[in-house]
């Protein structure tokens, strides 16, 4: 990058990292609403900085603002930086050496809904010291960039740059409306027609990679598909309102007293249940104590997330373990 030496001015952090929003932003007016300023002064910035340097940052084009080679050093330094900074700070948090502060655990809609808030409340009431901050998202978020401290997912692959302990193993099976199957007492085979023949709930075309999602796609006729929405929460209440049959795992549907079981559980469908967390966190007293929470916890309620009983409240189940140590 040649910078006119004459011109040159002080560079601080803030320049960096407005170069990096700007190219993220794909513009001006992305970057002054993350920024949350008005788009003149990003302009004034930008224009203040380019000046200051005696270089072009960035192409100007209708389809939005294109880095240059010197803004694409500026932005990689901003990245390297901000990487660096995030890294020192997961540090110092995994030296903490009480359980008390915030930490920022992520999940799903469902978990959240059916299994966990009823243990975040036993975990804060148990360490007074402690806040939660939940975030829901669907997708992984990134814990390397402490986007969260802990992730609670259901997976069968979770990424190889966490560590943690797979919990229990979340169990689906075929569900209809009981007023529908009033006389339902055994199984329905998996390969009858019969059930194929009926109207069908699915998950989102968001959710296709799961496995229950997968089995609806392969096994239903697409006309008989008569509803999709992209959550597990919202399937559960379309088979419990009556609009079709399908996949819904087990600890929601048995504790509806309106759902009744059609098919066996099916292996086919499920997922293991981990709690995760990045390898820079694994000693910090916040995470372990709260990893160590909700593993006993979990582990009293693993025959009914397996869907093999009822909601237990005091039995106590052995965790598998991808060892934090």
């Amino acid at each position: 990058m040649q910078v006119n030496m004459a011109k040159q001015q002080h560079l601080d952090w803030d320049d960096f990292r407005l170069v990096k929003i700007i190219a993220e932003a794909n513009g001006l007016a992305g970057a002054a609403e993350r920024l949350g300023v008005n788009h003149s002064t990003v302009f004034r910035r930008l224009g203040q900085m380019e000046e200051n340097l005696g270089v072009k940052l960035f192409e100007r084009h209708r389809t939005g603002y294109v880095l240059t080679p010197a803004g694409e050093e500026m932005s990689a330094l901003a990245e390297q930086m901000e990487e660096n900074v995030t890294s020192f700070t997961r540090k110092l948090a995994g030296q903490a050496v009480a359980p008390a502060g915030e930490l920022r655990v992520t999940t799903n809609d469902t978990l959240l809904v059916h299994m966990l808030t009823h243990l975040f409340s036993r975990f804060v009431k148990t360490n007074p010291e402690m806040r939660l901050d939940v975030v829901l998202a669907n997708q992984a978020l990134n814990l390397s960039k402490r986007d969260a401290d802990v992730a609670i997912r259901a997976t069968d692959d979770p990424p190889e740059t966490l560590v943690g302990r797979r919990v229990a193993t979340i169990a689906w099976a075929i569900y209809g409306r009981l007023e529908d199957f009033p006389d339902q007492h055994q199984p329905t085979d998996l390969n009858s027609p019969e059930l194929y023949n009926r109207p069908w709930v699915a998950l989102g075309d968001n959710l296709a990679a799961l496995k229950a999602a997968r089995f609806v796609r392969d096994r239903v006729a697409p006309e008989n598909i008569v509803y999709k929405v992209n959550t597990v929460l919202g399937l559960a209440e379309s088979v419990e309102a009556g609009i079709g049959i399908g996949p819904l795992p087990c600890f929601i549907a048995d504790a509806s007293p309106n759902l009744v079981r059609l098919s066996d559980v099916n292996p086919e469908f499920s997922a293991g249940l981990w709690l995760l967390t990045h390898p820079d966190l694994r000693q910090s007293a916040r995470v372990r104590a709260f990893m160590d929470f909700m593993a006993a916890e979990i582990a009293k309620q693993r025959r009914w997330i397996e869907g093999s009983g009822r909601r237990p409240t005091d039995q106590a189940i052995a965790t598998t373990t991808r060892p934090l140590t």
